[in-house]
């Protein structure tokens, strides 16, 4: 039998043991996110400051284009079934076979990103009218977005390749390079932001293509950098292609329901970003940047744990041991739901002044701080329900049921639709904000009664307990940050900004962490656990 050579334990562990390595894996991957969303946050403050309105406005909508089909070229198709065939492989029949049906998907993977990427630039005109059909009005920045869509398009090839070499790497456990590697993305466009706009334009070349070299060479240097530890594991050898595999054909089962969702997912993304282009300059980017700041702690920790959660629920679900997939989903969500539900409160209490803290310098006024922050009321209140959902999605795929979130997507875009039409005329750029939120939330309901029905006795009744406690400790937290904010003109200058801001959120920790431990929460307790297992070690070097 194989040796994992991840050195974590092998596929066939006890549950338990599954169970208590998560938080390990999920710690390794929200460190890398962690580095990887802090160097983001760095990049749009950059961009933030460095660039107009208009000028971002382009490059989002441009960089939106290929970042979309990222879901059934990268991390979609991986989640669904290249991460969950992959470690059914190495855990029924080993190594040997599982680097084979790799070599064959990365074959398969390599000719339609090539035809794909070469398609995008081609018809990049035609993408930008069907995305940003508002720019027309405004000839000059149209064509800015039809040339950064041909610059960025190719990252699209870079990211589906890097996708699926993160997924040989956590099916064999080995989560670090794949969790450091993205942060690469953000370092190669800070290095470009700054360095690249002189040199354009004094050659006479608009300054935000600058922006796009950045992607693609960050795009480029994920990939080279999962090179030693795909080749370390054995899963660097030369692609296979043309060739037939009854895996292969489970492989494509499993993705077709998921080319329909990117259907669904597809005209999200057209209709948000085509509905932001008729509402003025600024709201591509005003949408964006509250959605980044929303990013960050879902990246940080929720992504993580999704992804360290779906070998281990792929592996139970192979053998058919469903008590333990629900007391794995139970355990992932009530820790979430400890991370996100503060999250969502927090950015509905204290936005305004975190925008203005973070971004409020240079080309990034006192307005865009105002915008932004109605944007991210909306957006920010439904973290807690984008964490449900990517929580729940991934135990729908290591059952083998890629249907069913296709289905719910389905459902949450007549939502998305119907609520940005009604309030758009009214609430301008926020209405998308409004859809967004309410459409998720539509989604996790779905979700969650459908799992209901099919993985009987999930442990509601003690989510929802935990949830609660969370919800009101949070509570508190918020009033203490909105309190603190309030108490510094933060609208007042520079140093105004900063001290708001910066009290905001000491306030808001502070009172949260304090009603959790006096609620006993034993997320709290778990998490703090967690912590001091770490800096143990530290302090017995360091006395």
């Amino acid at each position: 039998m194989d040796r994992n050579p991840a050195g974590d334990q092998t596929p066939n562990a006890p549950p338990e043991n599954a169970r208590a390595s998560l938080g390990k894996r999920a710690a390794i991957i929200s460190a890398g996110t962690f580095a990887s969303r802090l160097l983001g946050l760095f990049r749009d403050m950059a961009l933030a400051a460095l660039f107009h309105r208009s000028e971002t406005d382009a490059f989002f909508v441009a960089f939106t284009i290929p970042n979309a089909l990222r879901q059934l070229f990268a991390e979609g198709a991986i989640s669904s079934a290249v991460v969950p065939i992959l470690s059914g492989k190495i855990a029924t029949e080993g190594q040997d076979a599982a680097r084979g049906f790799f070599a064959r998907v990365r074959g398969v993977s390599l000719i339609a990103l090539t035809l794909v990427t070469i398609g995008g630039v081609l018809f990049a005109r035609q993408l930008c009218d069907l995305f940003a059909t508002g720019y027309r009005a405004d000839p000059e920045q149209f064509e800015r977005t039809v040339m950064l869509t041909r610059i960025v398009f190719p990252y699209i090839f870079f990211m589906g390749t890097a996708a699926l070499g993160m997924a040989a790497l956590n099916a064999n456990r080995r989560f670090f390079v794949g969790a450091f590697a993205p942060g690469l993305l953000n370092v190669a466009f800070l290095i470009c932001v700054f360095a690249l706009p002189p040199i354009l334009v004094h050659y006479d070349i608009d300054r935000v293509y600058a922006i796009g070299v950045g992607a693609l060479l960050g795009g480029a240097l994920q990939v080279i950098a999962q090179w030693p530890a795909l080749r370390r594991i054995g899963y660097l050898s030369r692609p296979i292609f043309f060739s037939g595999d009854g895996a292969l054909r489970e492989l494509y089962r499993r993705i077709l329901p998921l080319t329909f969702g990117l259907g669904v997912y597809y005209i999200d993304v057209i209709l948000s970003r085509r509905f932001l282009s008729e509402l003025g300059t600024g709201a591509q980017s005003y949408f964006t940047w509250a959605f980044r700041i929303c990013d960050f702690p879902q990246g940080i920790f929720i992504f993580a744990l999704s992804a360290a959660a779906l070998p281990s629920l792929s592996a139970l679900a192979a053998v058919h041991d469903h008590a333990e997939v629900r007391k794995t989903f139970a355990y992932g969500l009530k820790i979430a739901l400890f991370v996100t539900i503060p999250a969502s409160i927090a950015m509905i209490a204290i936005g305004e002044p975190v925008v203005a803290l973070l971004f409020q310098r240079g080309e990034f006024d006192a307005e865009a701080s105002h915008q932004t922050a109605r944007a991210l009321m909306w957006q920010g209140g439904a973290i807690w329900t984008v964490a449900v959902v990517r929580q729940t999605v991934p135990v729908f795929f290591a059952l083998g049921d890629t249907r069913t979130p296709v289905v719910t997507s389905a459902i949450d875009l007549l939502v998305f639709i119907a609520i940005a039409l009604a309030f758009r005329g009214s609430w301008g750029h926020v209405a998308i904000s409004a859809a967004v939120a309410m459409s998720s939330a539509a989604q996790m309901v779905m979700l969650i009664a459908t799992l209901q029905l099919r993985l009987r006795g999930l442990e509601l009744v003690d989510i929802g307990k935990s949830a609660a406690r969370t919800a009101a400790a949070s509570a508190l937290g918020g009033l203490a940050g909105w309190s603190g904010a309030h108490f510094v003109p933060w609208n007042t200058g520079a140093f105004g900004r900063t001290a708001a801001g910066i009290t905001a959120m000491i306030a808001f920790c502070v009172i949260f962490v304090i009603a959790a431990a006096a609620m006993k929460s034993p997320e709290l307790a778990l998490l703090s656990a967690a912590i001091r297992r770490r800096v143990r070690p530290i302090s017995r070097v360091h006395p």
